[in-house]
């Protein structure tokens, strides 16, 4: 039998988890493996590289303290896979895609990359995101029927 009696600490634990753990892959892929762009790009390089450290200091923030929330689940006999990966893919979609649109074209802080059509790779970064959220949504409101029905 399923206990549940903290469905919104699973769902903000997979909502960190999830932000963390894009933000880590954009660190660690496009700034780090790749040299694509820094988190701020629009100065020297030595003021990217401490904006990408700070960048990856927030990233593994958020991770850290949704890992402490999914502890104190599991102690409980609480831990709802299906809503907590509802709440990592929505996170990480929400983050993804205010980075697409916010930083990379609001902000104009950095590009996902320097190529002269870099809107094809706004549109695979954005589109991404919105199925990350679009699938999040789903589970987290397939979760939410099942405890109305439980009540």
């Amino acid at each position: 039998m399923l206990l549940v009696n903290d469905p919104r600490t699973n769902l903000w634990s997979g909502i960190l988890f999830g932000l963390g753990m894009v933000a880590f892959i954009d660190e660690a892929l496009f700034h780090q493996l790749l040299h694509w762009h820094h988190f701020y790009d629009r100065l020297t390089t030595e003021v990217g590289l401490v904006s990408d450290g700070l960048f990856h200091a927030f990233s593994w923030f958020a991770t850290i303290a949704s890992l402490f929330m999914l502890a104190g689940l599991r102690k409980k006999n609480g831990f709802w896979f299906k809503r907590w990966w509802g709440g990592v893919m929505l996170g990480g979609g929400v983050f993804q895609l205010y980075d697409g649109i916010a930083q990379h074209k609001w902000m104009r802080l950095h590009q996902i990359r320097y190529v002269e059509n870099v809107i094809v790779y706004d549109w695979v970064w954005n589109i991404i995101a919105v199925l990350m959220i679009i699938g999040g949504t789903f589970l987290i409101i397939r979760t939410q029927s099942r405890l109305k029905g439980s009540v």
